[in-house]
């Protein structure tokens, strides 16, 4: 195994684009390249994201079922200078918990997508 990236079903992904463009997250790559896309790449620093709207699944894979929009899945992102980017992003955002230090020593806060998945922001503390 070389790599994981996570695959999100949106239910209107040019909303979830904006979203993730909150977080400093940009488009590598799109399908279709021009106009509009039913899925994106998005990369954050060493962090990659894919979008995909839940119209583009079809009957592909039956099994999803996404009526309730996002599930029980918390994305756990490390980085560095968390305060800064917590600042410029708090009000722009649904913010579930805000930054606390946690007793495994990494200071922390979590956000709600436009999907209802959750995003823990970590940074290690010194």
């Amino acid at each position: 195994m070389e790599s994981l990236t996570i695959n999100l079903f949106v239910k209107d992904i040019d909303k979830s684009i904006d979203f993730y463009n909150i977080l400093g997250f940009n488009i590598t790559m799109a399908v279709p390249e021009e106009g509009n896309p039913v899925w994106v790449m998005l990369n954050n620093g060493n962090v990659a994201i894919m979008l995909q709207s839940l119209d583009s699944i079809g009957n592909e894979l039956p099994g999803i079922n996404c009526a309730n929009g996002g599930g029980p899945l918390l994305f756990y992102i490390k980085m560095k200078e968390l305060q800064f980017f917590y600042e410029n992003i708090k009000d722009k955002v649904s913010v579930v918990k805000t930054p606390e230090l946690t007793f495994y020593g990494a200071k922390e806060f979590t956000i709600k997508d436009l999907d209802g998945f959750y995003l823990t922001f970590a940074e290690d503390e010194k």
